[in-house]
């Protein structure tokens, strides 16, 4: 291979790497990379296009935004481009475009703001109002998402002057205080955590349902006018006092300077102080202050050239790896936990960081007493990087093969990176497990929310869930704020739970792999907790909609001696132990519908009860597979997608007609 088919086989190559990060950052915001890593790759593949510009193509990454309007929300198509920044990394790549900007204008006014790491929306406002919201997409076309916006508390819903209209550009984030606090509760509740602020802003935005975006307690900052009518403006500092005086939270902090030297001592200050910071950035901006220099000066096909972007590097230092901790979550993960020599790091001290999984301590032979580099993912996180040197008589970590918690033996399915503890009765995993196993959609034992099982497990007076159905009224009216009448109701909420259907309590156990419907096809086939028991892989294996891995979870569960106990102890306190469930007919057997949208005559979960009493099943979203879609109110992407593959859409009268 020559050297000319050497550089078009790497920029192919590096077209190709940049491409797939961007879906994995903008689509599905789960970036596999640093910040740093990825402006790296973008400036090789920039440089190679200006040196080689026969072997650029015109669908380069280089040339446009990396994101692309989601299916699931309505486009919106931006009257203003929402442009990219181009992004330097050294105060030369800062004095070449000073020297840019001065080759068109005369004496330029810089302002230099914090970049904010989040996602970039606009918003959009008449006579005052707040109408529309949407995200940049690939900068021409982005999603709606008006609704989910409407619940950022910093976003007025009405500003202070009704002009005609108004369009602004911000970067909606979460704070680190949120974000930690959400990570946490992940974790320990067995759900991946996101990586960083940025992806937890960017995913909570594209929920579809507004109250888990409510619940995110997300931010914004503004940062630019896209269009304005009612009111002439500039220059950009002056606008962002004037947005600030409307009712708008503009970027905390921007600095006119009056030269280059200036600007690059304000991106220093900002670069120290970054880790104090109560929100994630991952640079400073510097821009031309005046609106008609920046009209002189233009932009190209994706960045405008009145304005860069400088990165900050990660920084990392070395340490010592004292000692590996385990803890064991909800859900009976056991998470390896580094603690090292304490570290100033970003502006604060590193004394701990989860090492995830046995795979990641193997893949980087990390072993206690190391000298490792640690940085924080994301300015937040602390991660190990790599191991600099094994301390004299290190030997390989090996996770222990019994839970520390409770004793008992862990497993590691075929398909995970994680251990578990599967030990219903582990200590460790007691709260959240009473938790669950009180929930509506489990036991629904109504008043037993997080806060009086906590008293209650702290207190000692519940060691496992069959203690819940054997607690005293005067233990429980002793607590503070309770009283009579709220002992009696609980101990009534947990005796009527004690006739619910028998797949409800096999949600409630918390098997792995085991939902709400898979309880219910197992208490359906097998009728009986014993016969359950007593089933092995193979004949689980015969129900409709059971794999391998959810077969295998049942029998592994049920082989524990605490599991048998535990049903045996539920068994001497009066639980159903039997399915109830009716079947009416099996006119839809072997039949899977899919319902979408707002129903009117029925709630959901009426709607599948009486398509299993009828022998058929529901699933969550639609394919080839799919008999019907029952569609309601403002169906989706889920009718769309049932109209693509040809599938009967069914509407509520007709479903209503089939069930008669």
């Amino acid at each position: 291979m020559s050297e000319l088919d050497q550089i078009a086989a790497r920029m192919q190559a590096l077209r190709e790497t940049i491409e797939y990060h961007n879906r994995r950052y903008y689509e599905n915001d789960a970036p596999e990379i640093e910040d740093f890593e990825y402006d790296r790759l973008l400036h090789e593949l920039i440089a190679l296009e200006e040196q080689y510009p026969a072997f650029a193509t015109p669908d380069s990454p280089t040339k446009h935004v990396g994101g692309k309007a989601d299916a699931q929300f309505t486009p919106v198509e931006h009257a203003v481009v929402m442009e990219s920044l181009q992004d330097g990394f050294s105060e030369e790549d800062i004095r070449a475009f000073d020297k840019r900007v001065r080759d068109v204008v005369a004496s330029p006014v810089y302002i230099v703001e914090p970049k904010i790491d989040g996602l970039s929306v606009s918003l959009e406002y008449e006579n005052g109002v707040f109408v529309r919201g949407s995200t940049r997409g690939d900068g021409r076309v982005g999603e709606d998402i008006t609704a989910n916006l409407k619940t950022v508390r910093s976003i007025p819903m009405r500003i202070g002057t009704p002009l005609p209209f108004l369009e602004v550009r911000g970067e909606v984030y979460m704070s680190k205080e949120v974000f930690l606090a959400l990570t946490a509760k992940q974790e320990n509740e067995g759900e991946k955590p996101f990586k960083n602020p940025r992806n937890a802003a960017a995913g909570s935005l594209r929920q579809k349902d507004s109250r888990i975006t409510r619940a995110r307690k997300l931010d914004i900052f503004v940062f630019n006018v896209q269009q304005i009518r009612g009111e002439t403006l500039s220059a950009h500092r002056a606008s962002l006092d004037y947005l600030r005086s409307l009712g708008f939270t503009t970027v905390p902090f921007y600095t006119p300077c009056a030269d280059i030297d200036a600007a690059l001592a304000e991106i220093d200050r900002i670069g120290q102080i970054r880790g104090t910071l109560p929100f994630d950035i991952d640079g400073a901006v510097i821009k031309v202050d005046d609106f008609t220099m920046r009209e002189a000066l233009g932009s190209t096909s994706k960045f405008p050239k009145w304005a860069i972007a400088y990165k900050y590097p990660p920084e990392e230092k070395e340490t010592t790896l004292l000692d590996i901790e385990i803890n064991v979550g909800r859900t009976g993960v056991l998470t390896p936990t580094g603690v090292f020599r304490p570290t100033l790091l970003a502006g604060s001290t590193v004394s701990r960081a989860t090492l995830h999984n046995q795979d990641f301590i193997t893949e980087k032979d990390i072993r206690i007493g190391d000298t490792v580099i640690i940085r924080k993912a994301g300015d937040i996180i602390p991660e190990v990087v790599s191991v600099v040197r094994h301390s004299e008589n290190a030997a390989p970590y090996e996770m222990p093969k019994v839970c520390p918690s409770c004793g008992e033996p862990v497993v590691r399915e075929a398909d995970e990176a994680a251990i578990r503890c599967v030990n219903p009765d582990c200590p460790s995993q007691l709260l959240r497990t009473l938790i669950h196993f009180c929930s509506r959609d489990a036991m629904d034992i109504e008043g037993m929310g997080e806060a009086v099982l906590e008293v209650f497990v702290a207190r000692g007076l519940v060691h496992t869930a069959d203690d819940l159905f054997h607690l005293k009224k005067e233990d429980i009216a002793a607590i503070d704020r309770m009283g009579d009448k709220s002992a009696e109701n609980l101990l009534a909420a947990a005796e009527k739970s004690k006739q619910n259907d028998l797949s409800r309590l096999l949600f409630a156990l918390g098997i792995r792999h085991i939902g709400q419907k898979a309880g219910a096809l197992l208490a359906k086939h097998f009728g009986t907790i014993d016969a359950i028991m007593a089933a092995s892989e193979d004949e689980i294996l015969q129900i409709d909609g059971f794999g391998a891995i959810m077969a295998k979870s049942v029998v592994d569960f049920f082989a524990l001696d605490a599991s048998r106990e535990l049903i045996e102890r539920f068994r001497q306190s009066g639980l159903n132990l039997q399915s109830t469930a009716e079947v009416v007919d099996n006119r839809f057997a072997g039949q899977t519908f899919v319902l979408t949208g707002t129903l009117s005559q029925f709630t959901r979960k009426e709607a599948s009860e009486i398509i299993e009493a009828r022998g058929g099943k529901t699933a969550s979203s639609v394919s080839k597979k799919t008999t019907f879609v029952l569609a309601g109110e403002d169906a989706g992407s889920k009718l769309q997608k049932a109209n693509e593959l040809g599938i009967r859409v069914l509407s509520e009268q007709e479903f209503a007609e089939m069930i008669q």
